[in-house]
């Protein structure tokens, strides 16, 4: 299954073209990679964490609305902006990105700017952000989609201190192109053969500057300027302001639940197996949801889930929409393992409690334990268990470390481990998002792993050599 499959066509010419580092693909940040704006998410943060002064806002507003006016130019803007910042450490901008990417920006990147980035990637270009926004802004988000170069407007620091100033040529309009040719030289890249990605028409010297330019989310003016160059335009909505469709779509999948549970009580008491219900009223919202939501499904090595039950099925936990996903795959006899707080939820508590799910106090390990001993009687009695070993949900693809809870009940019920890798869960429904979107979402069952002959003393190694796996699906 080829990554990126659902964005083949926007990928198509970056992957039929020319390969090696000689050919850059340089991305604006704004509307560009993420939807959203950086500056305002890094104010915002500053200003409910308490450390932005009263006066760095004061010269913060009015230097953006004298830019806003034509007044000042975007130096002068970031001089007034910047000057504030004097006496100030460096190593305080950098905390605050690096909790600004992970609370703002890291779920409003478009998922198709990340298949843009990847396929420029899979092709050897050298791959840059060139951008107006400072590094502490640029730089988080850059090391996540691991784009190397950062090419942005920097400011004067003296020993790991702000001194109030910035660099000029600051990287605005010109600007961008004077670092980007710089970057070209340094790299001998050629600008004729290189593509430039931006939204608006300020970047205009550097879309004149490369051989590829493309108008991505352009603006009003750059949108007109593409039509009359004939350049190539994209729109993306998978992030941002959600649609009338999205908010329609949303309401129905969470509506669905209720005919969901309606049909699995009557099914439970028709039957006399409560068990039977909650095949019946998980597998009929798992197709409602999907279906309502616009999500398409696509299953790679489906044979896998239906040749040894029970299993625990473990899956890199990317969103809220992965239960569905699994109980669209599984159909029956499924539970799972879930976090307390999700007992407290008014819609999804009671329908989880009711499915059986065992909840688990994370912030206290020795209860944790105590209360996955249900988990391993389900299993004993021919229930098949869903858990995340991840823990909790990514902000991003990037897989994070496995915990040994969900390998150790394996061991324990002396049943088979049955990896469940998510590809793109994330362009459906981010973490701490309640919009779904349509996606076109990829799942690969890998063959059952035995677990009879596993023990304690070989269990890091064994989650190890799992984990290992799942990285090779996801950058395959």
């Amino acid at each position: 299954m080829p990554a990126n499959r659902q964005h083949a066509k926007l990928t198509a010419d970056i992957l039929s073209g020319a390969k090696g580092p000689k050919i850059g693909a340089f991305f604006d940040l704004d509307h560009t990679l993420l939807a959203g704006f950086s500056a305002t998410s890094f104010i915002q943060e500053r200003l409910l964490s308490g450390r932005m002064s009263p006066r760095e806002l004061g010269e913060s507003l009015l230097g953006a609305f004298s830019f806003a006016l034509g007044r000042t130019g975007f130096s002068g803007m970031m001089t007034a902006t910047t000057a504030a910042y004097r006496g100030i450490a460096e190593s305080l901008l950098e905390e605050i990105g690096e909790d600004v990417f992970r609370k703002y920006l890291a779920t409003q990147i478009y998922p198709e700017s990340r298949a843009l980035v990847a396929a420029h990637q899979a092709m050897g270009h050298t791959v840059a952000i060139v951008s107006s926004a400072t590094r502490y802004q640029a730089a988080p988000l850059a090391r996540d989609m691991r784009i190397e170069h950062v090419l942005c407007t920097e400011l004067e620091v003296e020993n790991g201190v702000f001194t109030g100033r910035v660099h000029h040529p600051t990287c605005y309009g010109e600007g961008k192109a004077v670092a980007a040719r710089r970057l070209a030289r340094r790299y001998k890249v050629s600008m004729k053969k290189s593509y430039f990605y931006t939204d608006s028409h300020e970047d205009l010297p550097l879309l004149e500057a490369v051989g590829r330019p493309h108008a991505l989310n352009p603006n009003r003016q750059l949108a007109q300027i593409a039509r009359e160059r004939r350049w190539p335009v994209h729109r993306f909505r998978s992030r941002g302001t959600p649609s009338i469709g999205d908010l329609v779509r949303t309401s129905l999948v969470y509506g669905s639940i209720i005919p969901s549970v309606v049909a699995g009580t009557a099914a439970g008491i028709i039957s006399g197996s409560r068990r039977e219900g909650i095949n019946v009223g998980a597998g009929l919202w798992a197709d409602l949801a999907t279906s309502l939501s616009g999500v398409d499904l696509r299953v790679e090595g489906e044979q896998h889930l239906w040749s040894h039950r029970p299993a625990v099925f473990i899956f890199n936990h990317q969103s809220g929409f992965d239960p569905i996903l699994l109980f669209k795959m599984l159909r029956r006899d499924l539970t799972g393992v879930g976090k307390q707080e999700i007992l407290y939820n008014p819609v999804f508590g009671p329908v989880f409690a009711a499915a059986g799910v065992v909840f688990i106090d994370r912030a206290d390990s020795a209860k944790a334990v105590e209360a996955l001993k249900p988990a391993v009687q389900a299993l004993q009695d021919g229930v098949s268990l869903a858990i995340a070993p991840e823990g909790t949900r990514s902000l991003t693809p990037r897989l994070g470390a496995f915990k040994k809870g969900a390998f150790r009940i394996a061991m324990e019920a002396g049943v088979p481990i049955v990896p469940v890798v998510f590809k793109n869960v994330l362009d459906a429904l981010p973490k701490d998002a309640l919009i779904v979107r349509p996606a076109t979402v990829e799942a690969v069952v890998l063959p059952p792993v035995d677990t009879s002959k596993w023990t304690l003393g070989t269990l890091n190694r064994r989650i190890a050599s799992l984990r290992k796996r799942y990285v090779e699906v996801l950058e395959g």
